[in-house]
């Protein structure tokens, strides 16, 4: 009799939508729970070890047999009506009530390729080609594939640096000494190309502005323009990684006729960077001495430098598009820029029973076994024990720990190893938090220098009201109009406006920075203090209250006096950020001294609203797979009627249609279908050829990114 088997659990919480991408929140942490793993072993016994003894027969004993075969009968059929009943109620549930925005209109334009280019002065938006047609009460015009099958453009370099050379630029700064992928200073660093227009009805961010962040919004990056010299367009018999044979390319092959093809196989990127610094030093340090023994010019400027630092961890899978964008991180951010930032990998090392701070031999071998050769000499490892002896327990009087998990383990305390390499590696002024699954189709030096340079502007009038929201150009205007907005509602509100280090009842803490006190009362000040102040943190979503949310972690606040009021808190979801070093210091005090911790998302800026430190959240573009009416967009992003609503709660459903969130599905599809690969049945290398041609985006930050793919599988995920 074949044995009955007990429904998944899993298959209760199910949840079918129409998008192949969505996917719950956490819904990663569920698989690994205990409650939904498989049935225990002992419960799965063998057949064959089943022995059974024929019983002697007799009246009384097969009367008995034939009421138990009634009764076990009768309980099967009942079991079978039950789970039919099961089934029908899991069906029932499965039938989910759509999202609200899930009615709104599906925005395409991304998809418009490099066949439609036209000058960015003639470029009209997919939103304000529907907003027009809207209007005049008539359909949208439906989209025609061009005639002609070919970019009508060439695609150009992207220079976004200063003229190091230029009389302007030596008035005021040392020299820059070119930097070099070799030892021989023969391999020349690559350039990065783009298109010198935008594709018609190409879409508009959401939120954010390129405009206000000072980027370049009128060129926009295909596949090869941007990874080709990357060696995404050459074969590895080359040295590229031969990743576009199956790619749509007309008009790729003109960047060969500017740019030299590297042989990767033999770059060491830790010697140019270490190279490229010992050549540049005198930029960044006045006490310095370059390789070529020249000393800096006292009159001159000094630069800030940056630690770039990648979270990855042992066992992680490198995969070739992973070395396309890190090849571009570390060309674009350190090479080309004379040495102003130095990329790091901070590597995990989960197994904590590998003594990797004993032995060198140790530590060699697990970080070769964890690192393409390439980077090796980039890395630095860690462990959860090296975190334990660097900041001890006891960390006491904890609030809620809604994860269940020790306070040294990586999901409660990714910082401290962030807080560890800032005191072992002091000699950086900034340390920028990157994860390994984000991705940017734009340039990295002029997207994180520009967002530096814009946040070192913003005044401190006003900063954390500013933060806490969304920026929507199309509704709010200009940034002005926004600040001047803020300031109203901030006016208008019961709660007064953050200036300087808040007044709160506490148990002992670090004393504030003395330059964090204002200088003039918060009606006095017309938006002066803090314009050219670097910020101490940057972060890439808003930095939200989350006592006002129903944001799960949110009472994760340990080590202060439980018989006092909660501390008030910041927080920003996604750890991704740039912290000063001043910042971090202050966090490792507080760590280590004080005994104070949060959870990693809600610890940097609440260390930075207690003591007065400058933040600011950094508007850059993010896109929806759907076209929100904009009233919609503000008051659900920006105004949630009650906690339950926010989309930094349960509310998060709200961010599944963008292409930077957490757990943002929008976001992994609309960059394979980038890469070529075909998307939930659309897109890929046949309908590129038959329609517009490959895509061409603008500068878009992504996140996540967790599975990666272009003409390769041009039938999308197996």
């Amino acid at each position: 009799m074949k044995r009955f088997s007990i429904p998944d659990p899993r298959q209760l919480l199910s949840v079918r939508t129409r998008f192949s991408y969505e996917k719950l929140p956490g819904g990663d942490s569920q698989s690994n729970s205990p409650l939904f793993s498989s049935l225990p072993t002992k419960w799965r016994q063998d057949p064959r070890q089943w022995r059974f003894g024929w019983p002697r027969m007799t009246l009384t004993r097969i009367v008995g047999l034939l009421i138990v075969l009634v009764m076990v009968a009768t309980s099967t059929g009942v079991g079978l009506y039950k789970r039919h009943l099961r089934h029908e109620e899991e069906r029932r549930r499965g039938q989910r009530t759509p999202y609200h925005w899930e009615a709104f209109p599906r925005l395409n334009g991304y998809y418009s390729g490099i066949y439609n280019l036209v000058p960015a002065s003639d470029w009209v938006s997919e939103q304000a080609v529907v907003k027009n047609a809207t209007a005049h009460k008539v359909a949208a015009p439906k989209y025609t594939p061009p005639v002609v099958k070919e970019p009508p453009m060439d695609p150009e370099i992207f220079n976004p640096y200063p003229d190091y050379k230029s009389f302007k630029y030596l008035e005021t700064h040392n020299p820059v000494q070119p930097c070099y992928l070799d030892e021989e200073t023969k391999v020349e660093i690559p350039d990065v190309y783009v298109y010198p227009g935008i594709p018609q009805n190409m879409t508009d961010p959401s939120f954010g502005s390129y405009k206000e962040l000072g980027l370049n919004s009128k060129v926009c990056y295909d596949r090869f323009s941007r990874y080709a010299t990357y060696g995404y367009g050459f074969s590895k018999e080359e040295g590229g990684l031969g990743m576009s044979g199956k790619s749509e390319a007309v008009g790729a092959d003109k960047i060969w006729h500017l740019e030299k093809k590297v042989d990767y196989r033999k770059i060491k990127w830790a010697t140019a960077q270490r190279k490229c610094y010992e050549k540049n030093k005198i930029r960044f340090d006045k006490t310095a001495v370059n390789a070529e023994g020249q000393k800096p010019d006292q009159s001159k400027k000094t630069l800030p430098r940056h630690a770039y630092i990648l979270r990855t961890w042992t066992g992680y899978k490198w995969s070739d598009y992973q070395m396309l964008a890190l090849r571009a991180m570390i060309s674009e951010l350190s090479l080309k820029s004379g040495g102003e930032y130095d990329i790091h990998f901070l590597v995990h090392v989960k197994d904590d029973s590998i003594p990797i701070w004993a032995s060198d031999e140790v530590y060699q071998k697990t970080l070769q076994d964890n690192v393409p050769e390439e980077f090796w000499g980039m890395a630095t490892l860690w462990s959860e024990q090296q975190m334990k002896m660097f900041y001890p327990e006891p960390f006491p009087d904890n609030v809620f720990n809604h994860a269940k998990a020790p306070i040294h383990s990586v999901y409660r305390s990714a910082h401290f190893a962030l807080q560890w390499f800032s005191q072992f590696r002091p000699e950086y002024d900034f340390y920028w938090n990157w994860e390994m699954d984000l991705r940017y189709t734009g340039h990295y030096y002029e997207f994180h220098n520009q967002i530096g340079e814009w946040a070192k502007q913003q005044p401190r009038k006003g900063i954390w009201e500013r933060s806490s929201r969304y920026y929507i150009p199309e509704l709010h205007g200009s940034w002005h109009n926004f600040t001047e907005l803020v300031e109203e509602e901030t006016f208008q509100g019961d709660e007064k406006p953050v200036w300087g280090p808040p007044e709160f009842e506490n148990r002992g803490m670090i004393a504030p920075p003395e330059d964090s006190k204002p200088p003039r009362s918060y009606l006095q000040d017309k938006y002066e203090w803090g314009v050219g102040e670097d910020a101490d943190l940057i972060t890439f979503n808003p930095i939200f209250d989350p006592a006002k949310t129903n944001w799960v972690f949110r009472e994760d606040v340990t080590g202060y006096d439980l018989k006092m009021p909660i501390p008030p808190r910041r927080c920003a979801i996604i750890t991704v950020s740039r912290l000063s070093k001043r910042l971090l210091d202050i966090m490792h005090k507080e760590t280590y001294h004080m005994r104070h911790h949060m959870f990693p998302e809600m610890w940097p800026p609440s260390v930075a609203f207690h003591h007065g430190l400058k933040a600011v959240y950094a508007p850059h573009a993010i896109h929806f797979d759907r076209n929100w009416p904009l009233e919609t967009l503000d008051k659900t992003f920006n105004y949630p009627p009650v906690p339950e609503e926010s989309v930094f709660g349960w509310g998060e459903h709200n961010q599944l249609g963008s292409s930077f969130y957490y757990n943002s599905g929008f976001s992994s599809a609309l960059w394979r279908r980038w890469l070529g690969s075909k998307e939930n049945q659309e897109g890929g290398n046949a309908e590129e050829i038959a329609d517009s041609g490959r895509m061409c985006l603008r500068p878009i930050l992504f996140h996540p990114i967790k599975k990666e793919f272009g003409t390769e599988a041009d039938q999308g995920p197996p």
